[in-house]
């Protein structure tokens, strides 16, 4: 039977009425008992009555309601004091089966058998309903299918820990889903505006959404070891080797025959693959779900500061006061466009659901190496008309060497880094700062008649002289 390890008035105290109470005393007390300081199970009883007590003083109980399995005395009068109220508390977690007491020698112990100690931590999970972590799940199962597969003979025992996780993580799945349902039909039967919005953030964001689902869509996606645990179990079918070695580490750890160690294998190596190859079809419900939902708080907040308290009987005393009029005092509407509630455009489009890509194939393109060749050309040819300062300054020397003076007929040009030189050494400060300290070392003037220069260029006619520093320095001491 299910209940064959547990008291059968195990559940008394959380089913009477002062559950409430019962409630937070047994949240204190697994605080007490699944210390991680607490070496000795035995607890001494003065320090578990001294919790419950605790306990008592911060819920602040002032109302305590008889119970049908109290004694006449208890029945009759109730609990006049904090201690009254620990001590009935407590006998009754004793007598229901909760507590157990032992005496060594002058003092009183109190301990949990295993199976309470077990069932109160799942209650109080229950009550703390955690939000839980796609990724730490899916790395759990990851890293201890690769301790198995790399080490089958010393810890072949982490797959079937890695199959315990993921059948968590298919439970955790399956209690989003029906939270969810549970949620949205609850919302549907809520008309109040503020509750739908306190509900929301109430169950769905704190206790039902997990903790990393925003990384589902991101390049960070937790899901993205999927293929790589698939791939590992799929190769590790068809290891031969490695099989009968975790079979042997199976047989000498669970103490069972070779025929139920070969069964466990295969059966834990198979949960783990129906678990990762149905997570994209329970995902899409559960993301079906959720967008119902946000939909329908997004609509309702929408909405809130829309309504005005008191219209429905405003409009319908409005209603009521015209029906009672003559039909002629009514005037006629001669078109809808001032009324905004009644034309189609004023009906909102609900928002559009994201839809997933379809796969391609990704194939490279060729190039035209004409193509390529063109691109090179043009990026030769934009490279040689660039402007560059120190291009500009050789070419002048280039043109002075021997030379105290040049006229606009002397120059050269013979290429475009000549022409484009050519254009822009009579513009040296129009260049601007890059160009300073080039045009402080010459001097142009311009003639009034215009040249020709190497039958590329007619120009008005200049000279450019290099300034003799020293003279400048002598002039100005």
């Amino acid at each position: 039977m299910l209940f064959n390890k547990l008291p059968d008035n195990l559940f008394l105290p959380l089913s009477g009425q002062n559950r409430q109470v019962y409630q937070a005393v047994l949240i204190s007390l697994a605080d007490l008992f699944f210390d991680e300081d607490l070496v000795d199970p035995f607890v001494p009883k003065d320090l578990v009555r001294s919790t419950i007590e605790g306990a008592v003083i911060r819920l602040g109980v002032r109302r305590w309601e008889p119970e049908e399995d109290d004694s006449e005395e208890d029945q009759q009068e109730p609990p006049r004091s904090t201690a009254e109220y620990t001590s009935r508390i407590y006998r009754r977690l004793v007598a229901t089966g909760w507590l157990e007491e032992e005496q060594r020698i002058y003092r009183s112990y109190v301990l949990l058998s295993p199976a309470n100690s077990f069932l109160l931590r799942t209650l109080v999970s229950i009550a703390n309903l955690e939000k839980r972590s796609y990724g730490g799940a899916v790395l759990n199962v990851l890293s201890s299918l690769e301790s198995a597969i790399n080490d089958p003979q010393g810890r072949g025992i982490t797959l079937s820990e890695a199959a315990q996780t993921a059948a968590d993580f298919s439970a955790h799945l399956t209690d989003m889903m029906l939270g969810l349902r549970e949620l949205k039909i609850n919302l549907s039967q809520t008309n109040n505006p503020q509750e739908i919005v306190r509900n929301f953030f109430d169950r769905f964001v704190e206790h039902i959404l997990v903790s990393d689902y925003k990384t589902l869509k991101t390049k960070n996606n937790p899901f993205r070891f999927r293929q790589q645990i698939l791939s590992l179990l799929r190769e590790l079918q068809f290891d031969t080797v490695k099989l009968e070695q975790l079979i042997m580490h199976y047989q000498e750890q669970f103490e069972v025959d070779i025929h139920d160690a070969e069964a466990r294998v295969h059966q834990h190596i198979n949960r783990i693959i129906r678990i990762f190859e149905s997570v994209d079809q329970r995902l899409a419900i559960i993301d079906d779900f959720r967008y119902k939902l946000e939909k329908r708080v997004s609509d309702t907040v929408r909405y809130m500061d829309k309504t005005t308290p008191g219209m429905a009987s405003r409009l319908s005393r409005v209603i009521a006061q015209i029906s009672e009029k003559d039909g002629r005092e009514i005037p006629r509407i001669q078109t809808l466009d001032t009324v905004g509630y009644l034309a189609p455009g004023s009906v909102r489009a609900p928002v559009k659901r994201r839809t997933i890509a379809e796969p391609q194939v990704i194939t490279r393109k060729e190039i035209d190496p004409k193509v390529l060749q063109l691109r090179q050309l043009f990026k030769e040819y934009k490279e040689r008309r660039e402007v560059k300062v120190d291009r500009i300054e050789a070419y002048l020397e280039r043109h002075l060497i021997g030379r105290e003076k040049i006229n606009a007929s002397d120059f050269e040009i013979s290429s475009i880094e000549d022409y484009i030189c050519f254009s822009y050494v009579r513009h040296l400060k129009s260049l601007g700062k890059k160009a300073r300290k080039t045009s402080e070392q010459y001097e142009i003037k311009f003639q009034e008649n215009y040249v020709n220069v190497a039958d590329m260029v007619e120009c008005r006619d200049f000279y450019i002289t290099r300034k003799d520093h020293s003279k400048e320095v002598s002039n100005a001491r």
